[in-house]
């Protein structure tokens, strides 16, 4: 599937109909496009099964949570409409993304309680988030923007707002050149790229941020169960950035970026090696398993 997002075949799932894809809008005066009252999951589909589906659809709701959105569905009423909807794409290896806003109504200012609560679930064919750079090594840029304090927001929930410091990031990591921007917290510790946790390798132990002030991601989660499975030692702590120096290698996690190598941030250079490339293959395995 290619072209403009709006612009395609198919159809999308909105509050338990499917709708045809081009006709799938909502209202211009949308509470979530004025005020991001939105939440959302980012999930993969292997050979016909999304991973870690009920993860991602319990997620979805503490998210709604999070930032006082009523839940909309339970998990099994999301599992259900998840799984209709891949099937209705025909796809068996596929990107799904839930969203759930505040949509139109008697609100139009900051509250937005009176306003329903719409959800819509879309199927498309997503190859690799990084492009080559999954095999070569992501080039990262440093970001001038810090990951907020959890006192100023609702950082442990995926939601849409959340994600305006890193489209400006990312934007300006690709106009030098880079496939994506490394954050610092308000702290000024490493945090994560704009899409994606982070893992660092030094004298054979995996070293990662600890996430108390951004997203634990289920693939981060995921892949330290896995490193630990081969015991290898994992340390989530606070990590400087003139620690960069001294570690080996680098990869990001995500659902859209999988296990990718970084080759370098800054002026920091890892290699891609050895562990890398094995728990990116051991990633994989398991996603198809």
């Amino acid at each position: 599937m290619a072209g403009a997002y709006d612009n395609r075949d198919g159809v999308i799932w909105m509050d338990g109909t499917f709708v045809p894809w081009r006709e799938a809008k909502v209202h211009v005066l949308t509470h979530a496009l004025h005020y991001a009252s939105s939440v959302f999951e980012g999930e993969r589909a292997y050979n016909g099964k999304i991973f870690k589906s009920r993860e991602h659809s319990e997620r979805l709701l503490k998210s709604c949570d999070y930032i006082d959105i009523p839940r909309p569905y339970t998990v099994d009423e999301l599992e259900a409409a998840k799984k209709e909807a891949l099937a209705k794409s025909g796809l068996s290896d596929a990107y799904v993304r839930p969203v759930v806003w505040r949509g139109s109504g008697e609100d139009m200012g900051v509250a937005s309680a009176r306003n329903p609560v719409k959800t819509a679930i879309a199927v498309w064919e997503w190859g690799a988030y990084y492009g080559d750079a999954k095999m070569q090594g992501a080039k990262l840029d440093i970001s001038a923007w810090k990951r907020p304090s959890p006192e100023t927001i609702p950082c442990f929930a995926k939601a849409s707002g959340l994600y305006m410091i890193c489209t400006m990031s990312k934007h300006a990591a690709e106009a030098k050149g880079c496939s994506d921007a490394l954050m610092m917290d308000y702290r000024g510790y490493v945090a994560e790229a704009t899409g994606a946790n982070v893992f660092f390798v030094k004298d054979g132990a995996v070293h990662t941020p600890k996430p108390d002030c951004f997203l634990n991601g289920i693939t981060r989660q995921t892949v330290i169960d896995l490193l630990k499975e081969k015991n290898i030692e994992v340390i989530e702590r606070h990590i400087e950035p003139s620690e960069m120096e001294g570690f080996e290698q680098c990869w990001l996690t995500g659902t859209a970026a999988e296990v990718t190598p970084v080759g370098k941030i800054g002026d920091f250079t890892f290699e891609v090696g050895a562990l890398t490339r094995d728990i990116a293959e051991t990633y994989e395995k398991l996603v198809r398993s």
